[in-house]
């Protein structure tokens, strides 16, 4: 079958993960910034990613959304950076609690896949 495995991990463990698990099994950084260089303090960038072995990142997740105020708009420019750098992108999109309990389910889903839709083209 044409399906690939991938385990998400944080940073610091994506070279031990990908030492530890096999060849098979992908390994995926769970954020990274969308730019390559500069002063950012504590970001991690596709080519470092991609220098510990990971070849996948998933960007959107809805604790970065709720906790860090990331954008649909500022996860669409991580996603085109992270595939013009070479990963494959798991980006994450759906609704919070009160957004599905409103109703506005089908709203959120398209506007956050619209933004990333839009960017890449």
């Amino acid at each position: 079958p044409n399906v690939e495995i991938v385990l998400g991990c944080p940073a610091p463990f994506i070279s031990f993960a990908r030492d530890l698990l096999p060849s098979q099994v992908r390994v995926a950084a769970q954020n990274c910034y969308k730019v390559s260089k500069g002063a950012f303090t504590g970001e991690i960038s596709p080519a470092m990613i991609k220098d510990v072995g990971a070849d996948w990142v998933i960007l959107g997740h809805s604790e970065r959304r709720a906790i860090f105020g990331e954008s649909d708009e500022l996860v669409a420019e991580k996603v085109v950076h992270a595939l013009a750098e070479g990963l494959k992108v798991i980006a994450c999109i759906g609704e919070t609690l009160q957004e599905r309990e409103a109703g506005q389910t089908e709203a959120v889903v398209f506007r956050q896949t619209k933004a990333i839709a839009y960017a890449i083209k």
